[in-house]
């Protein structure tokens, strides 16, 4: 992995000497911007509004417009000069519960390994401390020249972070969510549970797959192979829900059948019985009517016993009653 940035963790007077790596990376087929009539390529460029000349990058800078249209022009250099103290270091600020912190404020995520050997001590340090208490840490790191907050948390044998977006930054939901009047009846209740285990039986997240991607690379691969474009169905909007309940039933008596046609299809790609020869067959066949011919045996027996035995105590019952 290319490391995108190396600086150290610091909390209180110790300090961890990391890097940092980009834990995740989006899958796709890149595509750009053509002529539709012959396949050029269409470039953009970048014109100034006042002067109307093509900019070169180099001469490009940062600015920012007034309400009354006054612009104030940001050079590299303006910018490279403000206080950054983030800058090289992943700036501890507190040790939370992690239940904490709502992932709706979690963004990019990142591993963080230690730079070098001496690292090796503290970075185990701080991740079974983590580990240990089950807390999280908040921080503050600058990456790309803008500082955010960040989440430093454990993840297996590493730790790892996860930029933050900053609490103004987060819009507030008022009047999105349904009326506080809007209710649901326990009988609902319970066949939405129902519904929920029949989905999560054998659900397997590893083996989910990007379908709009993959249909996306067979339908470019059909033009540049000259061939015809693939056609799938693609899945019908849902209804307006009427009958709650019925929806839920029909839903999950769906699931149910795919589960059963799961099944099925597991069964049919499993291997077959051995089939049993002639000889095997008489040896089967022998085996089970001697078992049958000693089952009885056996019964024939239980009976007599059980016969005696219930003679014996009604001659015993009698000569006590002649006795007395």
């Amino acid at each position: 992995m290319r490391t995108m940035w190396k600086g150290a963790i610091g909390f209180g007077l110790v300090s961890v000497p990391v890097r940092l790596y980009a834990a995740t990376e989006e899958h796709g087929t890149r595509l750009h911007q053509v002529h539709d009539a012959d396949g050029g390529r269409i470039h953009l460029k970048r014109v100034c509004d006042a002067c109307g000349k093509e900019i070169d990058y180099e001469h490009v800078a940062k600015g920012f417009e007034d309400d009354e249209g006054n612009t104030a022009v940001l050079t590299k250099d303006d910018l490279a000069g403000l206080p950054l103290p983030s800058k090289k270091l992943i700036d501890v600020l507190a040790f939370v519960d992690g239940d904490r912190i709502d992932p709706l404020r979690l963004s990019g995520a990142y591993y963080l390994a230690p730079d070098n050997a001496a690292a090796d001590k503290p970075y185990v340090l701080l991740r079974e401390t983590l580990q240990q208490t089950e807390r999280v840490a908040v921080t503050k790191i600058a990456l790309r020249t803008r500082e955010s907050l960040a989440l430093l948390r454990v993840h297996g044998d590493l730790l790892t972070l996860h930029t933050m977006y900053w609490p103004d930054e987060i819009r507030e939901p008022a009047g999105l969510a349904p009326p506080a009047s809007v209710t649901v009846r326990p009988q609902e209740l319970k066949m939405a549970t129902s519904l929920m285990d029949t989905l999560s039986e054998d659900f397997d997240l590893e083996s989910l797959e990007d379908e709009y991607e993959v249909a996306l690379g067979e339908l470019v691969n059909a033009h540049l192979e000259h061939r015809p474009v693939p056609q799938k169905a693609t899945a019908a909007a849902p209804d307006n829900v009427i009958d709650l309940m019925a929806a839920l039933q029909a839903s999950i008596d769906t699931a149910g059948k795919k589960g059963a046609e799961t099944g099925k299809a597991s069964a049919r790609t499993a291997p077959a019985a051995p089939k049993k020869t002639t000889e095997t067959k008489k040896r089967t066949t022998a085996k089970k009517s001697a078992a049958s011919s000693t089952a009885k045996k056996t019964t024939a027996k239980t009976t007599k016993a059980t016969g005696a035995a219930k003679t014996a105590k009604s001659a015993t019952k009698k000569t006590g009653r002649r006795a007395g």
